[in-house]
Parts: C-alpha cells; sequence; structure tokens
C-alpha cells in the first residue's frame, strides 16, 4: 500500500479529534510538483518557501499535540492507579454486584487508555515517516538535498522522543496485569448488558492493533538501521484481546 493510502486509512481509523493532527501529506505532494527540476525562477522559490515553511508548521503542530496529549496521559495514568486501589481497598465494604461492576468499568477504562497511548506512539511514527518520503520526493524532484538536514532536525523534535510514553505504556500494561487478575464477574451487571457495552467500547482497541500492524510494516522495510529509520519497535508485553475475549480485531 502506498504511504499516503496508507496515512488517509489511519486518519480515518484513528480517534475523531486526532484527525486534524496528522501531516498534511497531500498539500506537500502538490508543493513538490510544483517544483521545476532544477528550481531557479521566482515562482520556483516563492513554491520552496511555502513548502519549508509548511513543513516547519507541520513539526510545530506535531509537538504541541505530541506533549499536550503525554501531559493528559501522565495524569490519567495517575487518576486510573487511584480508581483501583479505591476499588480494591474498599472491596470488603461492597456488595459482590457493585464491586463487580465498578472492575469490569476499571478493565474497559484501563484497555481503552492503554490503546490511545499506543495510538500516539503510532501518530509518531506514521508523521515522522511521512516526513522522511515527502522530503525523498522533494530532493529527488529538485535535485536537492534538503531531506538529511531536515531529518536531523526532525529526531530532535519532542514528537519524535517517545521515551516517556513508551514508559507510560508499560506502566500501564503492569497495571493492567493487577486489574485482570481479579476474575472477571457475571455477564450482566446492576441491569446492564455487559456484552453490549463492551461491543461499543472496542473502536479504540480495534485501532490500536491496526496501529500495531502499520508500526511493524513500516519498520520491516529495512534490515538494517540506518539514519531515517524509525526506532526499533517494543511491542506489548500481554495480549490483550485474550483477557477481554474480544473478536479479532485485525480488519480484512
Amino acid at each position: 500500500m502506498k504511504f499516503g493510502k496508507r496515512l488517509k486509512k489511519q486518519i480515518e481509523d484513528t480517534i475523531p479529534e486526532w484527525r486534524d493532527k496528522f501531516l498534511a501529506y497531500k498539500d506537500l505532494k502538490k508543493l513538490v510538483r510544483l517544483m521545476s527540476i532544477t528550481p531557479s525562477s521566482s515562482t520556483d522559490l516563492k513554491v520552496e518557501e511555502e513548502f519549508i515553511h509548511l513543513l516547519n508548521s507541520e513539526i510545530e503542530k506535531f509537538n504541541g499535540f505530541f506533549m499536550e496529549q503525554e501531559e493528559e496521559f501522565i495524569i490519567r495514568l495517575r487518576e486510573l492507579k487511584e480508581r483501583i486501589q479505591s476499588v480494591i481497598s474498599t472491596a470488603h465494604e461492597q456488595s459482590e454486584a457493585v464491586y463487580a461492576a465498578e472492575m469490569w468499568r476499571l478493565r474497559k477504562d484501563i484497555v481503552n487508555f492503554h490503546g490511545e497511548m499506543v495510538l500516539l506512539e503510532n501518530y509518531s511514527s506514521i508523521n515522522y515517516t511521512g516526513l522522511a518520503k515527502i522530503l525523498k520526493k522533494y530532493d529527488k524532484r529538485t535535485g536537492g538535498l534538503l531531506r538529511l538536514p531536515f531529518i536531523e532536525k526532525v529526531l530532535k523534535q519532542p514528537f519524535f522522543t517517545t521515551d516517556l510514553i513508551s514508559k507510560l505504556v508499560k506502566e500501564c500494561e503492569d497495571t493492567i496485569e493487577v486489574v485482570f487478575e481479579v476474575p472477571q464477574e457475571n455477564a450482566k451487571l446492576g441491569g446492564r448488558d455487559v456484552v453490549a457495552e463492551e461491543g461499543a467500547e472496542q473502536s479504540i482497541f480495534r485501532n490500536t492493533v491496526a496501529a500495531l500492524v502499520t508500526m511493524r510494516e513500516m519498520r520491516k522495510g529495512s534490515s538494517t538501521y540506518g539514519r531515517f529509520s524509525l526506532p526499533p519497535m517494543s511491542l506489548p508485553d500481554i495480549d490483550l484481546a485474550q483477557p477481554l475475549q474480544l473478536p479479532s480485531p485485525i480488519p480484512s
């Protein structure tokens, strides 16, 4: 699948509020096509200036969105841990049905939260890949050498530095293991059809698996690590589909 179609699919499959935060790949590609093979005219220089300006604007957009999400995730993970501790520590004070309902909600919320963080890792990967590809097209079209210095700049950007989000993902996975140690209770809790509600909550999980598939594909293009390569991928340590008993989310 060509990158433009893959990006479009990722945008369609991601969280709706994120859709305008991805790389404006089509706009950048249009500008590249407007460039002459050997840019020299004032029109070419204007297009080149517009192209570089858009690249820089996109990086600012990525950084702002990525750091905002990281800060939100730190707060949400702390709140989830506090909820878990509260539910477990007061279990003896609750009826079996109430406790089971609380645990079910926690399981659902933490798996969805984990999914959002994996989607953010994918957001970093796919936008970096898009930048590398559009810069390659630019250099090929114009005979320029913009790709190398620009990528070196990108590698230092907050949106590409995923150490913190990777740490949060691992911490979340450790928390999931604790939560899923508690046996799941009745299929119906408090008159609610849990199976039906789980079906309504699977979209983030499905999109997460699709994101993982995309990240694998983007990293398997080369057997060697080069200056334009994405960092090695760290996959989740646990199979979330197993404890949730969800149908296979991988799209056909």
